[in-house]
């Protein structure tokens, strides 16, 4: 009996983790990012209307789960990036970019390189996250996931959990000082 029970921790990470299925996204970033440098971010939220609906409210919980996990805090006052979404029902024309693998290019570049545009016809279904540098007044990374890459239920909670949960794993930088310590010193006080 008691064997059994010392597998049932192990037994319920395993069938959480088989929930969630990753799906193929794409992102697209600004070369004069700081990633390494943020620390807070805040949700944008449109002037005069409050998304109370469950999909919206869903798409921010997990969108602020994913900055915690990451070490970002949340704060409204003077965040270094606003995280935005939207939901695109109906099919579109998308501008992205070709562009080196994010990581590869902050860890030996960090040189602006020129952009390759590309267009993409996406179908139904897109979802779309944007990350803009509130110092810069500019974006400087998307990502997004379409039927065109995989389905994404809009009105089911978990296909729609994973498809933040995928786009939001692209984006794989932690927040400045949180990883090993390496916070920057707080000035003290006279």
């Amino acid at each position: 009996m008691k064997k059994s029970l010392a597998f049932a921790p192990f037994l319920f990470l395993l069938s959480s983790c088989l929930g969630y299925k990753e799906l193929p996204v794409e992102y697209d970033y600004s070369y004069r990012g700081n990633f390494k440098r943020y620390r807070t971010f805040t949700l944008m939220k449109p002037l005069g209307l409050v998304d109370t609906t469950s999909t919206g409210e869903l798409i921010e919980k997990s969108i602020v789960n994913r900055m915690r996990f990451l070490g970002y805090k949340q704060t409204d006052t003077r965040p270094h990036f606003i995280i935005a979404y939207k939901m695109f029902a109906d099919s579109l024309r998308f501008n992205g970019y070709n562009q080196p693998d994010i990581e590869e290019w902050v860890k030996t570049q960090q040189v602006e390189l020129s952009y390759n545009p590309k267009t993409l016809d996406l179908k139904t279904g897109t979802l779309l996250i944007q990350f803009f540098d509130r110092r810069q007044n500019r974006s400087i990374w998307q990502g997004y996931a379409t039927t065109y890459y995989g389905s994404i239920d809009f009105n089911n909670q978990r296909h729609l959990r994973n498809a933040v949960i995928s786009i939001l794993d692209k984006y794989r930088f932690w927040a400045e000082g949180f990883v090993e310590g390496t916070a920057p010193k707080e000035q003290e006080l006279p």
